[in-house]
């Protein structure tokens, strides 16, 4: 032991660094340690010993698996020249994504179709993991979901008429004075989850309560083939409080990724589900999914409250973009409907698969097939992008494309102009995906819900334009 000297060279990050610690946030501790034992006549051997037990533990890398080591299921084909290119697309990406080191098993949807860069899961692809949770495979639309109520005798117009009262598409949530009001026991528990006790997701969490967004989300009126009694249909998720949770997840999944399998995808990082940070997500996961039920009930309940609506019956309700636990595998179903029964502890064996504005919406009991990995699609699907389907339009305007492909029915945009990109023939043929439902045996057809109309979000300009023009 050195006598006390307080001109020996101090400790510094760089001298941490060669020693083997990581930078971060620990660092200023650390010195402050070495810069008391220094004093106190400690040599920097000692330190360095003393410091040994708080380096952190270097994991060891995973490696990818190689090409085909772990195959998928494919429950789709292919019946046009843009569905041969769609299909090889969707192989192409669940190729790559196979080798991500936790993946065990996987699944195509005949819904599928690419959703990102070679190897981001594709919508309706389903993929099992061990022991990791990927917030890449469920994306920023947590629990993307789909909830039906039936509304007896009720008048289909007077019923889109209440739901459109009470509403709300678009960016952005509702303003002070017009929200939905969100349990307080909801939001106690949001706080005591340390993914979930965030400022903005708090926030959010109350204002976007009632709130459908935009895009390919809709509310949707029709009649039930077997019963002939009205329905309605809401789709969309857990809004910004999952958009929130989604990039928070991103960011933990990183780290282990840097750390544990730098190889792997960031788009395909994950959170082992067995950490503190895998248990904490975990249990974020489950809150996200009441917040987003409790959206959808709030809408169906306001609507029954607006209209006056009397005859109300059975209301069923299932996500289709989440992760979902079966033993000691985690399913990741992105765009994929959970086809068992008792997947979750309020689920009523009947799910719904809605395909486009003019088609019906399916009520179907799931097949728990082996080769779908016990998943049914979510809806129909597209065959090219958003902008691909624009420019075949040609000269034709979304006015002219929508009379002709909705005619007879009530189709509203409730936040902005005509969005021709969610008119049908944007999407796959619903017959071909109702036709390979029942030919790979995923799911039986209980009853359809014939449309007779819908509330779409529209053409809505992008949040970051709508405030540069405020600005200006």
């Amino acid at each position: 032991m050195m006598t006390k000297d307080m001109t020996l060279t101090p400790i510094t990050g760089t001298d941490l660094i060669a020693w083997g610690h990581l930078p971060g946030a620990q660092f200023p501790a650390l010195l402050e340690r070495a810069s008391l034992m220094l004093a106190e006549g400690a040599n920097p051997e000692d330190i360095r010993a003393v410091l040994e037990v708080e380096k952190p533990k270097v994991l060891p890398k995973i490696p990818l698996h190689a090409t085909g080591a772990v195959p998928f299921h494919e429950n789709i084909r292919a019946e046009t020249p843009d569905e041969e290119d769609n299909v090889a697309k969707v192989r192409e990406t669940m190729k790559v994504l196979m080798r991500t080191p936790t993946v065990v098993s996987g699944a195509v949807m005949p819904d599928a179709c690419p959703a990102g860069p070679v190897g981001t899961i594709p919508v309706g692809g389903v993929v099992a993991a061990k022991n990791a949770i990927h917030p890449g495979m469920h994306s920023a639309d947590i629990c993307c979901s789909v909830m039906m109520t039936d509304l007896g005798d009720a008048d289909p117009k007077t019923v889109l008429d209440a739901a459109q009262s009470v509403t709300h598409f678009g960016p952005g949530g509702r303003r002070n004075g017009a929200r939905f009001t969100t349990s307080l026991k909801l939001l106690d528990a949001f706080r005591e989850n340390p993914f979930l006790n965030h400022p903005k997701i708090m926030r959010m969490a109350q204002e976007h309560m009632g709130t459908q967004g935009d895009g390919n989300h809709f509310l949707f009126v029709g009649r039930s083939r077997n019963t002939g009694r009205v329905a309605m249909v809401t789709h969309h998720g857990s809004r910004g409080p999952g958009a929130v949770l989604y990039k928070l997840g991103m960011d933990v999944a990183q780290k282990f990724r840097k750390q544990i399998s730098p190889e792997t995808l960031k788009q395909n990082a994950w959170i082992p589900a067995d950490s503190a940070e895998g248990i904490a997500y975990w249990e974020a996961l489950q809150l996200i999914r009441k917040w987003t039920k409790a959206n959808h009930n709030a809408l169906h309940q306001a609507t029954v409250e607006a209209g006056r609506l009397g005859d109300v019956g059975e209301r069923i309700w299932n996500e289709h973009n989440f992760v979902f636990k079966r033993g000691d595998l985690y399913y990741h179903g992105k765009g994929a409907t959970p086809a068992w029964d008792h997947y979750a502890q309020d689920a009523t064996g009947r799910t719904l698969i809605p395909l486009n504005m003019a088609e019906p919406v399916l009520v179907v009991r799931g097949s728990d097939a082996g080769h779908a990995l016990g998943f049914s699609p979510h809806g129909a699907g597209r065959n090219f992008s958003r902008s691909e389907h624009r420019r075949r339009m040609g000269e034709v305007t979304p006015e002219e494309q929508l009379k002709a492909e909705t005619s007879g029915l009530d189709v509203r945009f409730h936040a902005g102009g005509i969005d021709a990109s969610e008119l049908p023939s944007s999407y796959k043929s619903a017959t071909s995906v109702v036709d390979q439902i029942k030919d790979y045996g995923l799911a039986e057809i209980e009853d359809y819900i014939d449309p007779y109309g819908c509330v779409m979000a529209g053409d809505v300009p992008p949040f970051w334009m709508t405030r540069k023009k405020a600005r200006r």
